[in-house]
């Protein structure tokens, strides 16, 4: 058996000190060394994921599910990246010293210096000191971490032969992405599950991030921040187009909770977590910048100037609580997104912005929906929308939007605070999947340049074939406020070009899983709701 008592034996110190600069950020003049300096190209993602994929099926036939052999990733790869961080090349750094993520003798040189019952001693151990860190960062990602992996042997070999031999982080990734969120897509696949409604694809993401565009001293904060996808890349466009300005206050601001986020499953704010303390984003010893809880439980305490989320979707509460104490709501509801939007609007500051994405009953559902629409489209100026093809998500056949809003309050003499909403139409003739058609960034540079054809003046935006304004008297007009709104007409689908029947094929398939998951949810939740009578007993 282990032992959690096990003094740990100081690993050698490493050569290099790590850095922690304010904006995590490279000097513009290190440009051309850093090219030089970056060190050989990991193995493909494809190559990883496959490796350690086929190491799990090995691994269930000593009794280790898929889903605890992910777990035990989240906590080794984290500490090989924190390693990985802490060795890198002083140009990356800016030559400024940094404390190590994680402290020494607890890091991934310790286990790399044992073997046998000793690695798995010392790995239990590590688990248990980090977990004891309580109201720090580090002691976050690791509370309540426990080793299921309990042969010696498999340890091992996981940690020397399949994670160590190979460099896990490079510039554009995270612990999110890659090879990681390839691991945690092959377990929701494997557990037929809706663990993959976390991921949002990572070009929307910098999409939504370059129409809001952050700037240095806003507070910014995503209320069901899944992995932490939006808070990552919000932090790298500061550091990218805002680099001389992070220094003094507000790099400090920015390192300090400028940036934070709220997620309600643990396990998936710990992925949020090391994201963040993996690009520079808070420290070790730090305050946590991921709360853990039920965001629409209370009313904010804190107000922010952006808002960027995907909230879970479904129909009910988040807990199954009720939400009825939320009085500072226009209408009581039990769907999820309309609650969210709800309490986005409560987030914000005035004149805050906000980008979420939202299904399409959001647009149209009636009763608290078109409450919560004619409220929305009166206090904010509700100014585009951007309808999503499907294929981009990991829960298949999803149609989805993505809504931006300022919060406003009513223009001069009561008038609505939105005059036109410009819907932008990115569905119609779209066609993307995972894997033959993957959605990218470049996919949506129209979109981002029609979103800032007007400047500063939304009113000025350059219409086109796929974007057009609806005004303010037309949307108050429409039956139940509904904004699920079209641009481009159906007969253009005659002018698309060919697609393969496999294409066809697979979207009919995802469409039939979605409605399948759809009935398992219900039944499930007709089977959690039914009270057993005495007869039954």
């Amino acid at each position: 058996m282990s032992s959690s008592t096990e003094k740990p034996t100081p690993a050698s110190p490493a050569d290099v000190v790590v850095s922690s600069a304010p904006g995590a950020a490279i000097a513009p003049q290190a440009a051309e060394a850093k090219v030089k300096a970056a060190p050989a190209a990991p193995a493909s993602t494809s190559t990883l994921v496959n490796r350690l994929w086929s190491y799990c099926e090995l691994l269930r036939h000593s009794g280790v599910s898929t889903l605890d052999y992910v777990e035990q990733l989240t906590y080794l790869l984290f500490l090989k990246m924190a390693d990985e961080r802490a060795n890198r090349p002083a140009i990356f750094r800016r030559n400024v010293p940094e404390k190590p993520l994680v402290p020494e003798g607890r890091d991934w040189q310790s286990l790399m210096t044992r073997s046998a019952e000793a690695l798995l001693d010392h790995y239990e151990f590590i688990l248990k000191d980090l977990g004891q860190r309580g109201g720090t960062m580090l002691g976050e990602v690791f509370t309540k971490a426990q080793n299921k992996i309990q042969e010696p042997a498999v340890l091992e070999r996981l940690i020397k032969d399949l994670i160590n031999p190979y460099t896990w982080t490079t510039e554009n990734q995270d612990l999110k992405g890659d090879a990681y969120e390839g691991l945690l897509q092959r377990g929701a696949e494997d557990r037929k599950t809706g663990a993959g409604q976390y991921f949002t694809p990572r070009p929307l993401i910098d999409a939504m991030v370059d129409c809001v565009q952050p700037k240095p001293g806003e507070a910014l904060t995503d209320p069901a921040c899944g992995t932490g996808g939006f808070l990552i890349a919000a932090h790298a466009h500061l550091v990218q187009n805002h680099e001389n300005e992070l220094y003094g206050d507000k790099g400090r601001a920015l390192q300090t909770g400028a940036i934070t986020g709220y997620e309600l499953v643990r396990e998936t704010g710990r992925l949020a977590l090391m994201n963040m303390l993996l690009h520079g984003i808070g420290s070790s010893e730090a305050k946590p910048l991921i709360t853990i809880q039920d965001s629409l439980a209370r009313p904010p305490k804190r107000h922010y100037d952006i808002v960027l989320a995907n909230p879970p979707f479904g129909v009910g509460s988040v807990t199954g609580e009720s939400y009825a104490s939320r009085t500072d709501f226009w209408a009581p509801t039990t769907n999820k997104q309309l609650n969210f939007v709800q309490h986005i609007y409560n987030l914000l500051k005035t004149n805050g912005r906000a980008a979420l994405v939202l299904p399409d009953n959001v647009l149209f559902e009636g009763g608290a929906g078109e409450t919560i629409r004619r409220n929305l489209l009166n206090l904010c100026d509700v100014h585009t929308l951007l309808r999503l093809p499907t294929g981009i998500f990991y829960a298949n056949g999803v149609k989805a939007n993505v809504l931006f809003f300022d919060k406003t309050g009513q223009r001069t003499g009561g008038c609505p605070g939105t005059r036109k909403l410009w819907v932008y139409d990115f569905r119609t003739d779209q066609r993307f999947t995972l894997k033959q058609r993957q959605l990218g960034r470049r996919h949506l540079d129209d979109f981002v340049a029609a979103y800032h054809s007007g400047g500063v003046d939304i009113i000025k935006r350059i219409p086109s074939e796929r974007f057009r304004p609806y005004d303010y008297d037309e949307l108050i007009a429409r039956d139940k406020v509904n904004l699920d709104l079209t641009v481009l007409r159906s007969d253009t689908a005659a002018t698309t070009e060919y697609v393969s029947p496999d294409v066809i094929a697979q979207e009919i398939v995802d469409e039939l899983e979605v409605a399948l998951a759809e009935f398992t949810a219900v039944a499930q939740s007709l089977k959690k709701d039914a009270s057993p009578s005495v007869d039954d007993k």
